[in-house]
């Protein structure tokens, strides 16, 4: 977190003696007087604004030398170095980003969303924490993301930083169609392909991350709403590769099974939302959660899926440490200027226009 330290701050145990040493030097009864017979007739003479502020020289004075003490303590801001320890896993999340997901079945505060929408809010609530359904956050485990279509790709690390693998997770669009100036396709042929459902691709993706992972416990959670139509690894085989390295699967199905709303653009580019149906190969995905030691879940709204991350949330511990640093600025220049300044208009004015005699 953001922090403010003195990276000497030995220096600080000199203030006291300075105070000490400022209040014996201006101290009244040290100063030289002359002696008269009586001040009384002076007492009631106005105080003009030189008097008031040579009065205030002895504070302007300290300050000034704190300000050069603080200086020396060299102040520093910026995020604290800190060891991070607890109990925690290693948890990987295979997403499936594929067209299917574009569907609009889903629901949040009242409104219909598509699934990969309704997806990112839960998977948000799973890894940052929501109590109003019972998700207490995954703050201590490191987790990384695999998204994957026709293709697989890595989109973040397993990592602590999860404000920065949420706001990826935000990111994540469905492939589009490109059109040229005449409404035309042009990346139909590419498009098929990444549009596709490449199961078991996004879980050897998603293995191959986890394998190098320091944490006692490794946990894959494939989150799809069709069936494996596309890439060159058989799911299947995945999934006995995830039970080989001693890796817990759970996979979760979503979306309802019958005619859902689609939207679509005609030969015009516009909107349009036609009933498709997108099977989900349920059998599939329970054999693979079976495989590997894990469970299978299906959801068909916002709120079963967040209750099926509730249930995932209880996965068990293992311990695991990381070391985070990062850099200090350096402050004292900031403490330095003011200090001296001070300082040398306090002298000058105390030897020219504050000067006492005799």
């Amino acid at each position: 977190m953001d922090s403010f330290r003195f990276h000497s701050w030995i220096w600080l145990l000199t203030v006291p003696v300075v105070a000490v040493i400022l209040r014996w030097r201006f101290n009244k009864r040290r100063r030289p007087a002359v002696i008269f017979s009586s001040v009384s007739d002076l007492k009631g003479l106005p105080v003009t604004p030189l008097q008031r502020i040579r009065r205030t020289m002895p504070t302007l004075y300290g300050v000034g030398l704190c300000l050069i003490i603080a200086a020396l303590a060299r102040p520093q801001s910026g995020k604290s170095e800190s060891r991070v320890t607890g109990e925690g896993i290693a948890i990987e999340l295979v997403l499936d980003i594929s067209g299917s997901m574009e569907a609009l079945d889903f629901q949040l505060a009242g409104k219909d969303v598509c699934r990969l929408d309704a997806v990112k809010h839960v998977i948000g609530e799973f890894v940052l924490g929501s109590p109003a359904h019972g998700l207490v956050g995954r703050r201590d485990d490191q987790v990384g993301l695999v998204a994957f279509g026709g293709f697989a790709d890595s989109k973040c690390p397993l990592t602590l930083d999860h404000g920065a693998l949420i706001d990826i997770v935000n990111g994540l669009e469905i492939p589009k169609p490109v059109r040229d100036q005449r409404g035309r396709i042009i990346n139909q042929q590419a498009l098929q392909e990444e549009l596709a459902t490449a199961i078991g691709d996004g879980v050897a993706l998603g293995l191959d991350r986890l394998r190098s992972a320091k944490a006692k416990s490794k946990v894959l959670v494939l989150l799809t709403d069709g069936d494996n139509n596309a890439g060159a690894v058989d799911p299947r085989e995945a999934a006995t590769i995830t039970r080989e390295l001693g890796i817990k699967m759970y996979t979760i199905g979503i979306g309802r099974n019958g005619e859902v709303p689609f939207p679509m653009e005609d030969e015009f580019g516009k909107r349009i939302l036609v009933a498709r149906r997108f099977p989900i190969d349920e059998d599939l995905l329970r054999e693979m959660a079976q495989t590997s030691g894990g469970e299978y879940f299906h959801a068909s709204d916002a709120s079963g899926l967040a209750k099926v991350y509730a249930q995932i949330d209880r996965l068990e511990k293992s311990e695991f440490a990381e070391t985070k640093y990062s850099e200090y600025t350096e402050l004292f220049p900031w403490f330095a200027g003011p200090g001296f300044a001070l300082a040398m208009v306090v002298g000058v004015l105390n030897e020219t226009r504050f000067r006492s005699l005799p």
